[in-house]
């Protein structure tokens, strides 16, 4: 998807935030393949100075034959000056002075010889210039996608270096627009704008100075198109840039709906809102396609203006040169070319105008693109970092304070400790900070207050590397990629054996179901894995974490989404993955986590109850009542604890309550 005259989708929005400083920071990234910009430059001298020598040599072929056409109709025998004064005294002076500038030979004719050679010279001049334009389009070619790849290379290191605050604010179909079509743009803009606009420049030059080489009087008139095309392109540049800049903030806009639409296609079919979801895409759709309309439109118009400029020019030209071949001032040839040469002047003009809007495109890309390497990053890791002595996997929490908001608290003062092989359970209500717990172990977000310590060393004086090599994770949202069973198991320690990843899965009875698949461990997963139920994926992703070996273990609810069967094959597979490791258990089902060590119960970022499953049921507090809500409570008793329904909504779920869904 290109922008400008080019083609592509265009869209409109705000105007370039800062136009100048985005193109210089692009151009400087061909800072390094200045050396074969120097060659691209040379060759493109060369290739241009004997394209433009072309038509002068051409106008003295045409010279040749209408002099040899004239020359044949003059007698035999007479000379030029003979053939001058009789034209000069039966008073056709006019054409006397033509004839007296041409080189004649009466009676003679085309001389065919002198013509070939002409030709030939001009067939050899274009051919050469052609092969230097093609080596030019080699070199930039390499230049261009060097350039790219270069910038691909550091979008891909900047997004592991960017935190994960930085992804829940962002959009991944808007993220993977920016990594894709804009970079992608930037590609075309390069090889287009580079390449054109340096054969552009030099091809106006080489051109004008052979054009006041013929005739300064009728270069004059030439050059009337300047200032006029720098008016028409300033004009319209002026309203296109806008144009373009919002063409790839709503094309990450339109990919970011359809990546969410897309990802969500089961829950828009279950809830009956393909229409709604439609709908939006036809207004997305139709607001991208009137921005795009107006962004071609606008920027289509260049290039019709310019040369509506350049034929006025090419008329004036003809008619002044004609009289001044008549009045023997200049020779047809050297109108001929110059008539050539005013195309080539007005064509280069006309292709600058439009790589103007092109330029502007792949500008507008590199602004978002710069925007994303220049996220604030996380913070670095420790040039001297620190490194456990022992791997017990003791880890401790003192007087923890953490917020996403600094105007809303969530963890204050939070202070635990989880000795080397013990099971921690936590549970509590929905945004009670269960699941940021492990998000600041893991250091995916860092602490505002406090501090946590694996087997006696402050994580942030580890690098990131280092921790999270220790830890093993088992999330709720199963992710496998494409690839084989066997792969995906190995992906958490690809140095393993085919008998380490064998011994992980029998462990964690990933191999009771692989040995009936056809394939075994080289069935090959699709995208999305869907030839393997849930429970089977979960099993999978359970195996990856045993072969990794870690010692401290995080299980974000594992087994919320199956079936209490294959709960019954996860928590015995879960179980031996707990074996001899410090593990952390984040649970709704309270089943899953009675035999725990001990069992944390969070409210609002602090813990309000911690202790055995029985101490804490004993104790009659916020435990008890969850699991008194599990497993004993009447359902009316539990209705009767809810909060009471606005009558609005009541009466809107009584008036559905023949279909709906739950």
């Amino acid at each position: 998807m290109g922008g400008g005259p080019m083609g592509g989708m265009g869209m409109p929005v705000e105007k370039s935030k800062d136009f100048k400083g985005s193109a210089r920071r692009l151009l400087g990234r061909l800072h390094p393949e200045r050396v074969a910009i120097v060659w691209v430059v040379l060759l493109g001298v060369v290739s241009v100075v004997l394209a433009v020598l072309g038509p002068k040599i051409l106008g003295q072929a045409t010279n040749l034959i209408f002099e040899g056409v004239v020359s044949a109709q003059l007698p035999e025998g007479a000379t030029k000056e003979q053939v001058v004064a009789g034209l000069r005294a039966s008073g056709n002076d006019q054409q006397a002075d033509m004839v007296a500038a041409m080189n004649l030979h009466p009676g003679q004719g085309i001389d065919f010889a002198a013509l070939g050679t002409v030709l030939a010279w001009v067939l050899a001049l274009y051919v050469v210039s052609a092969l230097f334009g093609w080596a030019q389009g080699y070199v930039l070619n390499g230049v261009t996608q060097r350039t790219v790849f270069a910038l691909r290379e550091e979008v891909e290191a900047k997004i592991h270096r960017l935190p994960l605050a930085y992804f829940d604010k962002m959009q991944r179909g808007e993220l993977l627009s920016r990594v894709t079509n804009d970079i992608d743009n930037i590609s075309q803009s390069l090889q287009q704008t580079m390449s054109q606009l340096l054969t552009s420049l030099l091809t106006v030059v080489g051109v004008l100075v052979m054009m006041f080489v013929i005739s300064p009087v009728l270069a004059l008139i030439a050059l009337v198109t300047i200032p006029l095309t720098l008016v028409i392109v300033t004009v319209i540049a002026k309203r296109s840039q806008k144009l373009f800049v919002t063409q790839w903030a709503k094309t990450g806009t339109l990919n970011a709906q359809i990546e969410e639409a897309y990802s969500g296609h089961a829950l828009v079919k279950v809830f009956g809102r393909r229409r709604e979801v439609g709908a939006r895409f036809d207004d997305e759709n139709e607001a991208l396609y009137g921005a795009s309309f107006g962004a071609q439109f606008v920027s289509g118009i260049i290039m019709p203006a310019t040369m509506f400029v350049g034929n006025l020019v090419y008329v004036a030209i003809a008619v002044v040169g004609g009289l001044m071949v008549a009045a023997g001032s200049i020779s047809l040839g050297d109108v001929q070319a110059f008539i050539q040469y005013s195309r080539q002047f007005t064509q280069p003009l006309s292709q600058l105008g439009a790589m103007v809007n092109l330029l502007q495109s792949g500008v507008a890309s590199a602004e978002r693109v710069f925007e994303l390497l220049d996220a604030d990053e996380q913070s670095a890791d420790p040039e001297v970092p620190a490194r456990p002595g022992a791997t017990s996997g003791r880890l401790e929490f003192e007087d923890v304070s953490f917020r996403y908001d600094p105007e809303k608290p969530l963890i204050d003062g939070l202070s635990l400790t989880a000795e080397p092989g013990q099971s921690i359970a936590i549970v509590g209500p929905t945004g009670a900070g269960k699941t940021t717990l492990v998000n600041l172990i893991m250091r995916f977000y860092e602490v505002d207050g406090g501090r946590i310590t694996l087997d006696g060393v402050d994580v942030t004086r580890m690098t990131r590397d280092e921790l999270r090599s220790r830890m093993g994770m088992v999330l709720q949202d199963t992710w496998l990629f494409a690839g084989t069973i066997r792969e995906n198991i190995r992906y958490g320690r690809p140095d393993a054996t085919d008998d380490e990843v064998l011994e992980a899965a029998r462990a964690t009875y990933v191999d009771r179901f692989v040995r009936t698949l056809p394939d075994g461990y080289d069935t090959v997963l699709d995208d999305e894995a869907s030839n393997l139920s849930a429970g089977e994926k979960q099993l999978v992703t359970i195996a990856r974490a045993f072969l990794s070996d870690p010692s401290v273990l995080i299980l974000d609810e594992a087994t919320s989404s199956v079936d209490t069967r294959t709960e019954l094959l996860l928590q015995h597979a879960m179980n031996a993955l707990r074996e001899d490791r410090t593990s952390f258990v984040i649970a709704h089902r309270l089943s899953t986590i009675r035999d725990a060590d001990l069992i944390i119960v969070m409210e609002q970022g602090a813990i309000v109850e911690q202790g055995t499953h029985a101490e804490l049921v004993a104790a009659g507090g916020a435990y008890a009542r969850l699991y008194e809500a599990q497993f004993s409570a009447p359902i009316d008793d539990e209705e009767a604890a809810l909060p009471a329904v606005p009558g609005g909504l009541a009466a809107a779920l009584a008036a559905r309550s023949g279909g709906g869904r739950s």
